[in-house]
């Protein structure tokens, strides 16, 4: 048999008496989001694979009797722990079934997860290793500010809820280390709850691994952390061929059984904001990345609840919130849903992100979910020290009230305490939500609040989340909710296009215009958010 790829010589002949290759090569390199976008142009731009993606190829390798085994290589792997989670689930769905050996020249604590769903684990001699658990860095910018002449009003309900104190304090408070460093404890705990049953060891021994000053790929290999030293061309035969080479080998999916009907993707990524959804490229603090518009999620689960095909929805959620108005118009869409809604929870699902969950019907988290931050926060920058430096002069005509959210000044007394009880209001609505919505006390949820952020395996074990699992978990239990078949198909769902210009052009004019405001809120100053500077290494 000779395969003609241009990536292969073209004299790359099997070995005789081989028909098939009976080892496919499969790359895993990049940040693996959880679903490919919905929009045509985000279809379009997007360059990464995703969690779906990645699931389809290996349903397909599953399906090949002629296969041995998969090698799958560990390039440029950059996704979250909770990605890597659900990549592991993928690989081990594969491992039940064919040999898989995962190939990993970098041995670190993200790879580790997602390459523990194989049977085998394999490093080359110089693999770099950095095994030294989890860790997180904020840089606090109130002195930085001040210095210019800038200052941040930061009021907040209660002590956890961290969202501005980097732009309003030089250093992190005890409240927010003792959170943040709860939260690491949870995702090592996890890690090492991942890496034993991959390997056939206790939590504890695993966990061992992480101050055990590994340096090199043999010292992992007698630790028991891999299984085998070895560089790629000894583990590629000659039967051995990369995923491309082969897809004419492959059975095609066999299409989802939509008889009985279908399941709803609803995402809600990125920071929530009033209006309709958005991208902001600029890298800055509060401005840059996806924004999730309430318009825009709205309209999209209206559009899952009155399409007849559908019987249930899935609202995929990676955000750490925003603002509190617009959580709180998402949280009544899914309140008021008959049919049954599931939210799963990606990387992040804190504060507005986890305030829209709470009347979901199940809640689905990774263990390396952040979550909870049950607070509200309100906050403004204040100029006035920054105008005189710089010789800019605000006058004010009118009520000083109507003006009261103005940067050229700081609250007034009564100003500040107009502000503290709209935020106190907000966060008794916050926990109420929850309360109904969870079946919990009051006095329990504000135990389980004041701000404070869960892992999801803190967040299962208090009753804010009900099982641990990712998208194809929420999938999963959305069928079963609905009484659909386990095959029923599912379908990301977008608003309806509207406008005289096609939905495709409509976003093509809003990507290629940047706007950038000092306040991406809007007008708004309650937010249910949690600052998403937190990137664990």
């Amino acid at each position: 048999m000779n395969l003609k790829w241009p990536f292969l010589k073209s004299d790359d002949t099997l070995p005789g008496g081989v028909t098939r290759p009976t080892w496919v090569i499969l790359d895993l390199s990049g940040s693996y989001p959880e679903r490919q976008p919905g929009s045509p142009l985000a279809a379009l731009l997007n360059r990464t694979e995703s969690v779906e993606a990645l699931a389809a190829r290996v349903q397909k390798l599953r399906g090949a009797s002629w296969l041995h085994g998969v090698l799958v290589r560990f390039g440029e792997f950059t996704a979250s722990p909770a990605s890597a989670h659900a990549v592991r689930g993928i690989l081990a769905s594969l491992a039940a079934e064919k040999r898989v050996v995962a190939y990993l020249p970098q041995l670190n604590m993200t790879t580790l997860i997602a390459a523990s769903g194989a049977t085998e684990l394999v490093a080359p001699e110089s693999a770099e290793v950095n095994l030294g658990g989890f860790g997180l860095e904020s840089t606090f910018l109130g002195e930085f500010l001040k210095k210019r002449g800038i200052e941040f009003e930061n009021l907040r309900v209660r002590e956890y809820k961290a969202a501005l104190t980097r732009f309003s304090q030089d250093h992190m408070d005890d409240h927010n280390r003792e959170q943040l460093q709860a939260y690491l404890d949870g995702l090592e705990a996890a890690w090492a709850s991942d890496l034993a049953a991959a390997r056939g060891v206790s939590p504890e021994v695993a966990a061992g691994w992480i101050s055990a000053d590994l340096t090199s790929a043999q010292a992992a290999l007698e630790a028991g952390v891999i299984t085998k030293v070895a560089y790629e061309d000894e583990l590629v035969g000659p039967a051995s061929r990369p995923f491309e080479a082969v897809l004419d080998l492959l059975t095609p999916h066999r299409p989802a059984n939509a008889k009985a009907g279908r399941v709803a993707v609803v995402p809600l990524i990125g920071t929530i904001i009033t209006g309709k959804s958005r991208n902001n490229p600029v890298p800055l603090p509060l401005l840059g990345g996806p924004m999730a518009g309430s318009d825009t999620v709205v309209a999209a689960l209206r559009r899952a609840k009155e399409d007849k095909a559908t019987k249930a929805i899935v609202l995929y959620v990676n955000s750490g919130g925003g603002s509190a108005l617009a959580s709180d118009l998402i949280w009544r869409e899914v309140a008021t849903c008959e049919k049954p809604v599931v939210v799963v929870m990606g990387e992040y699902a804190a504060s507005g992100g986890y305030y829209v969950a709470t009347h979901a019907r199940t809640i689905v988290a990774s263990p390396y979910t952040l979550t909870g931050s049950i607070g509200v926060v309100s906050g403004k920058p204040v100029l006035t020290e920054f105008n005189r430096r710089h010789g800019l002069n605000p006058e004010r005509v009118g009520r000083d009230r109507a003006l009261m959210y103005s940067a050229a000044r700081p609250y007034t007394d009564e100003e500040r305490d107009h502000v503290e009880k709209g935020i106190l209001e907000v966060y008794d609505r916050f926990t109420t939500r929850v309360a109904e919505g969870r079946n919990l006390t009051k006095e329990r949820v504000n135990e389980l609040g004041r701000g404070r952020i869960w892992s999801g395996q803190d967040a299962l074990e208090r009753g804010l989340i009900d099982e641990l699992g990712d998208l194809s978990t929420g999938l999963r239990r959305a069928r079963e909710l609905s009484g659909l078949p386990h095959d029923a198909p599912a379908w990301n769902v977008t608003p309806r296009g509207n406008g005289p210009l096609p939905q495709f052009a409509q976003e093509a004019a809003q990507a290629a215009s940047v706007s950038v405001n000092v306040w991406p809120f809007g007008n708004e100053r309650v937010l249910t958010w949690f600052d998403q500077d937190v990137r664990v290494r």
